[in-house]
């Protein structure tokens, strides 16, 4: 786990000391990805600088420092992540091309050699693994840049004046001479859609996110003394994968394909276990934590380490659930109860932390359990991706439950009624039906009704899938004028996801989370939490074995009535009593709807002063301050809507003072 940077500087016979500087600024900037090593190679005849800054995990001897070349001579590599069926990959090199001679026995030499061997684009199909690397041709004049299947490791790329850049992190780009750095006000639409900013878009004009399971290649043009436009394929599909595994269905009874999966999960848990530093695991009490913690512990021949944050606030408080369940397990665990204070604390930080407006607050509580874990170990184990392999989210079942009531009804009646409820105002809605909210469902009763009601009726106006899925995840569900001078443009494969196809509305929407919410959100969130105190993430869920599994598994074994990831459970419940997990999903969440009337009410009023809204020039102060009053007479919830703003507002204070 490492802070990879390079440049290519179309001025080829460059100051060899200038390029030096730069490329060493830009890796010092992810010191805190990196602190155990780091260093920059540099050819100034062609204009190419690589730097690295790591973080030891396997092979601790310089045998397996960075940039690192290979043993032929030709490739050059900086590479942050893990390969984890790297031994098998060099058995097959001994064995079909006699390679013998290796300087250590780190999976950075074993894929340079694989390079070497195969190739780039023949390689990285092998590679299992969260990876982001650059790879420099040195006989062929050629630059790669990859990213692992599922975007577990960051990777941003672009132009700074007519030099090409890349970086594990937007804050690496600061260092170099001429970076601007200009909002790019389409991408911030986005952000207030979604809470966080999706590929290939960045904050920055110029910049993008390269998409998961993604190849760039970038070449030397000699004729025009310059670099060719960089050329983007695919080496991998989820989309491919999800197809397959629909049409070809499993027909296996329940009992076979639950043994299938722990079997699959089982292994995968295994070679994340390989690590040459102390190493744990997260446990929040969930179905996916506990799953990937009770695989550990039965793999594991001494008690597995596992870390849990408590609240003291009840609704938020999963710890007592963790602490019965590592009892039972026999796990060695840690817990740490968070004050108010603390947690407050965290939020100045989070604009350095997350590089980017990164507004999931679950980033808070996020940030504070890797910072608890480090203190321990240095690399942890998480259950992220079975919620999106497996059926896990609420959106899920509404859309299962919705759609199968909506579509007995005509579009007209639908719509009218949608238009109804719209018309009447929330706060009319909670006074008018509040002696019966205690008898409807847990989704539905409780405070906000009037909120959750015109949610509702939001999304069922649109009868087209997409609309019906956006509505679902949208905080801003209309975005029109809310950005000055933005308008919002299509996500990345967001058209094909939805067109025609054949696909289901929850397979739909099970993909698009893959493509998207994964990759932008939940795994950005665990990376830069995790990275900001030097700890390595691993996610056992995200192996490309459990992806083809789990698309060929029945719809019946990820839903069933009001629950989701059926088959997931029936796993857990081999290694813990049902009753111990059998419960609400709760999710990683922090009071930042009483907070902002609270403790954060000054800090949000001074971010979202209407004077300064208009001179910063990026939102409609109307729209904004509205809001902003609604949720603080408590009428209204709009924490969501809010908080993309503030963590917005938050990082541009941040951004302008540097």
């Amino acid at each position: 786990m490492c802070g990879i940077v390079g440049a290519l500087i179309r001025n080829a016979n460059s100051s060899s000391s200038k390029l030096d500087d730069n490329i060493r600024s830009m890796a010092l900037a992810l010191l805190h990805r990196g602190p155990d090593f780091g260093d920059i190679w540099v050819h100034a005849e062609t204009g190419v600088g690589l730097g690295h800054r790591r973080l030891s995990i396997l092979d601790l001897s310089p045998g397996g420092n960075q940039p690192m070349i290979s043993a032929c001579g030709r490739y050059v590599i900086v590479f942050n992540g893990e390969i984890y069926n790297y031994r098998e990959i060099r058995r097959q090199l001994e064995t079909e091309f006699g390679v013998t001679q290796w300087r250590g026995h780190s999976d950075t030499e074993v894929m340079l050699a694989a390079i070497s061997h195969w190739g780039v684009e023949k390689s990285i199909k092998r590679f299992n693994g969260m990876f982001a690397f650059g790879v420099w041709d040195r006989e062929d004049r050629v630059l790669y840049l990859a990213r692992d299947r599922f975007g577990e490791k960051p990777l941003y790329y672009g132009w700074v004046g007519k030099d090409f850049l890349f970086s594990s992190e937007l804050k690496a780009f600061k260092k170099y001479p001429g970076w601007k750095g200009e909002v790019d006000r389409d991408a911030l639409v986005l952000l207030l859609r979604y809470g966080y900013i999706p590929s290939p878009f960045s904050i920055y004009q110029g910049i993008q996110k390269l998409p998961a399971s993604s190849l760039l290649k970038i070449s030397w043009n000699p004729a025009e003394h310059s670099f060719a436009r960089p050329e983007i394929q695919e080496y991998w599909s989820i989309k491919t994968v999800a197809k397959n595994g629909i049409a070809n269905l499993s027909q296996a009874s329940e009992n076979d394909l639950v043994e299938e999966l722990e079997e699959i999960l089982s292994d995968s848990v295994k070679i994340r276990l390989e690590s040459d530093v102390p190493l744990g695991a997260f446990l929040s009490g969930g179905i996916d934590s506990s799953t990937v913690v009770s695989l550990m512990q039965k793999i594991s021949p001494r008690p597995v380490k596992t870390f849990s944050i408590g609240f003291h606030e009840e609704e938020y408080n999963e710890a007592g659930h963790a602490k019965e369940i590592a009892k039972h397990l026999g796990t060695e665990h840690h817990e740490y109860f968070l004050t108010p204070e603390e947690t407050l604390n965290i939020i100045p930080k989070i604009p350095s932390i997350y590089d980017e407006p990164f507004a999931d607050a679950s980033q808070i509580p996020t940030f504070l359990v890797s910072q608890f874990a480090r203190q321990h170990v240095t690399v942890c184990l998480s259950g992220d991706g079975g919620d999106e392999f497996f059926g896990g989210y609420k959106r899920y079942l509404w859309a299962k439950y919705f759609q199968k009531r909506i579509n007995r009804f005509p579009a007209f009646f639908t719509n009218a009624s949608a238009g109804f409820v719209s018309y009447i105002p929330a706060r009319v809605w909670d006074r008018l039906l509040s002696p019966v909210k205690a008898f409807l469902p847990g989704e539905l009763g409780g405070s906000y009704f009037g909120d959750k009601l015109h949610k509702i009726a939001e999304i069922i106006k649109g009868s087209e899938k997409d609309f019906f899925y956006k509505s679902l995840i949208s905080h801003w569900r209309q975005t029109d004028n809310l950005v000055v001078g933005g308008t919002e443009p299509l996500t990345a494969n967001w058209e094909g996801l939805f067109a025609p196809n054949g696909l289901k509305l929850l397979d739909q929407m099970m993909l698009t989370d893959m493509f998207l919410y994964l990759p932008d959100d939940i795994l950005t969130k665990v990376d830069r939490a995790s990275m900001a105190v030097s700890l390595e993430a691993r996610v056992p869920f995200l192996d490309p074995r459990i992806a083809e599994f789990a698309w060929k598994v029945p719809e019946k074994m990820k839903l069933h009535k009001r629950s989701g990831k059926m088959i997931l459970r029936q796993v857990l419940y081999r290694h813990v009593p049902k009753e111990m997990v059998e419960r609400p999903k709760m999710g990683f969440g922090v009071p930042i709807d009483s907070w902002l009337r609270g403790p954060l009410k000054n800090w949000g009023e001074e971010l979202l002063n209407e004077e300064r809204l208009k001179t910063e020039g990026y939102f409609n102060p109307t729209m904004i301050r509205e809001a902003w009053k609604q949720h603080q007479s408590g009428r209204r919830n709009l924490q969501f809507k809010l908080w993309n703003v503030l963590m917005f507002q938050a990082w541009l204070e941040k951004n302008e003072a540097e």
